[in-house]
């Protein structure tokens, strides 16, 4: 790690850190903290679903976009003579056209996709994920360079976990992020895994899951409901998929934390309220993990 004592990380005149975790623990609430606050120096906030939405899928999601606007004889008349433009609107707070585009499996009354559509979105996001990954050491030199920035922090979608192996000493992702930036997994408690998963049952949203993940949660469904490809409800399957995402990511962002970074838990991050009570946590963290490995 690039701070391997909490003095390393109390001292370094830059520093550099990577947020991951379970969506809805704190990471962007964090990051825009520690952006806004000017008395810090000043913190870069990189944003790895921003840069997926604006520079790898940007051009899918308005072509999609342009696509549903197409069947529409008015729209499509404005359309071919460059009358109007379609675009998306972007911004670190709004990320719906992001979750929109990837859409959902199932029934196409209910807004569904067929499954190998669905797949083809899928491997787009992970190919887009990874590619913003391997663009963080590029933007901490960017943050510094152009924009004078000392302090930088990488606010990572759920599914950093879905395209690593934390097992491998030579993964090419987390050796990248590992030798650039300080690795910091925010733990939820059982209590917030029951809240998030009565939350997502509220309000179902797409997400993104391993080829393999993907495949036995579809196969396991079809099997457990009887449901033809074409007859799944969306949201009922993403519904049924969410709390065994969840309990598969726990324990490859435990062990992305035990090998390549530093733990703190969601009820530590929801006290901090400025970047100095950010860096003492982050100092506790490092402390821990120096206790338990002597």
């Amino acid at each position: 790690m690039i701070y391997e004592t909490a003095d390393d990380w109390l001292n370094a005149p830059e520093k550099r850190v990577l947020l991951f975790g379970m969506s809805g623990l704190g990471k962007t609430r964090l990051a825009s903290l520690l952006r806004a606050d000017a008395a810090s120096g000043g913190w870069f906030h990189y944003s790895i679903d921003y840069r997926i939405g604006t520079r790898y899928m940007g051009e899918y999601i308005a072509d999609n976009a342009k696509a549903e606007a197409m069947k529409v004889p008015f729209l499509r008349d404005l359309l071919m003579t460059d009358s109007i433009y379609i675009g998306s609107n972007i911004t670190f707070d709004n990320l719906k056209p992001v979750s929109t585009y990837l859409g959902k499996p199932g029934d196409a009354a209910k807004g569904g996709l067929p499954i190998a559509l669905y797949r083809q979105r899928q491997e787009q996001f992970r190919e887009a994920e990874t590619r913003a990954l391997l663009d963080t050491p590029y933007f901490i030199d960017r943050a510094q360079a152009l924009y004078g920035y000392p302090n930088f922090v990488c606010d990572t979608g759920g599914s950093i976990c879905e395209w690593v192996d934390p097992a491998d000493p030579g993964d090419p992702i987390l050796t990248a992020l590992s030798r650039s930036s300080l690795m910091i997994w925010i733990e939820g408690s059982e209590a917030h895994t029951e809240a998030l998963v009565q939350r997502f049952d509220r309000a179902p949203k797409p997400m993104s899951y391993s080829p393999a993940f993907l495949t036995g949660a579809w196969e396991g469904y079809l099997a457990e409901t009887g449901l033809a490809e074409t007859s799944v409800d969306p949201d009922a399957f993403i519904r049924w998929t969410y709390a065994r995402a969840l309990a598969h990511r726990q324990p490859l962002y435990s062990a992305m934390a035990a090998r390549w970074g530093v733990t703190v838990t969601a009820e530590e991050v929801a006290q901090v309220e400025d970047a100095s009570g950010f860096e003492a946590l982050v100092a506790e963290a490092l402390r821990r993990r120096k206790t338990l490995n002597s």
